[in-house]
């Protein structure tokens, strides 16, 4: 082969090669680090429920006679992200309840793969069944909000109050259906493909802080503690593969859920409010408001100096607005009751 065809060759494939040791380097870490179980590695602060043919990991705080409580995470984060907002709504007299919505925090991840909006929201209301609430405020945050919806959609006579934070949701009058493009099926159909590139960058502890700084308004909030509890839960068994199995789903998935239309909207007449950090970039205020429009009984608040995760970056304000609404929308047959606070 003539020398300058050969350095060509060159050029082109180390680039190539260097990337699939460094992703294979990462995959090998990954597989290391997630050596434990999910029951082996949670904390003891919650516990698990059978629901939905799964072990669900929750975490509970306030009088069980309170009123009810429930809050859904968002991308990468698990129950403990409510830590502080669990507190308030304790100390204010209500119960309330955190899910580690699979694949994320501690709960059995499902086999097959399974984390379609309707697959979740079933898994909500399973939990919901096994604890035997009714009446249940239901408190969901970024795209943990498409399956509170979606949950809302299915069971409007469960759910008394709705509260959306900095929510994923932009939903359409005839939602977009189209097939997801050419690179995105190449890259995240194949799990050997997927899950090393899942392992260099969500479950990679070298990137933790700087993915969450990136969500946030100021870079300090992403404090070392904040930082740790995010990746508590790289030890589980499994966790990189399944990351990627929900990400494809999400990507890849093409038949909209209820939650994408706005004409499902309609049926969730309850009271409702919208938490939302003026400063979000990754699901800026318009949606907000245009959701706010949306739904039949909403209100807005909007939080000053806070990006897309209010309940940690500032949770006396965030926890402020909640406590706030619920008090605003308490029934007087509860006032009073374990502490209640009107």
């Amino acid at each position: 082969m003539p020398r300058p065809r050969k350095l060509l060759l060159i050029v082109l494939i180390a680039p190539l090669v260097l990337l699939t040791a460094s992703l294979t380097a990462f995959r090998v870490a990954s597989a290391w680090r997630e050596s434990r179980t999910g029951a082996e590695a949670a904390p003891a602060t919650g516990h698990f429920i059978s629901a939905a043919g799964l072990q669900i990991f929750i975490q509970e705080s306030g009088p069980s006679n309170g009123p009810a409580v429930f809050l859904v995470h968002g991308t990468g984060a698990w129950s403990d992200i409510w830590q502080e907002t669990m507190a308030a709504l304790a100390g204010a007299g209500y119960h309330a309840i955190a899910i580690d919505l699979p694949p994320f925090g501690f709960s059995e991840r499902p086999s097959p793969a399974s984390y379609s909006d309707s697959a979740q929201a079933a898994r909500i209301n399973a939990v919901l069944d096994a604890l035997n609430l009714e009446s249940v405020t239901l408190v969901g945050h970024s795209i943990g909000a498409r399956p509170t919806v979606e949950a809302a959609l299915a069971r409007p006579g469960r759910f008394r109050l709705l509260v959306l934070v900095d929510a994923a949701l932009d939903p359409k009058e005839v939602p977009d259906q189209g097939r997801p493009g050419i690179l995105a099926r190449a890259v995240l159909s194949p799990r050997w493909v997927r899950t090393p590139l899942v392992a260099a960058t969500a479950t990679n502890p070298l990137l933790t802080r700087r993915l969450y700084q990136k969500l946030i308004f100021d870079p300090a909030d992403a404090t070392d503690a904040q930082v740790a509890m995010v990746q508590r839960q790289f030890q589980v068994r499994g966790t990189t593969a399944a990351v990627g199995d929900w990400i494809a789903e999400i990507a890849l998935g093409t038949s909209p859920a209820r939650n994408q239309r706005r004409s499902s909207y309609a049926v969730l007449t309850m009271p409702s409010c919208l938490i939302w950090g003026r400063e979000d970039s990754v699901t800026p205020l318009p949606r907000g408001q245009a959701l706010a429009e949306l739904l039949p009984h909403a209100t807005l608040a909007v939080l000053e100096k806070t990006g897309h995760i209010p309940a940690v970056e500032d949770a006396p304000a965030f926890n402020t607005a909640l406590l706030g609404f619920l008090a605003s929308h308490q029934p007087e047959s509860l006032t009073g009751q374990a502490g209640l606070q009107p």
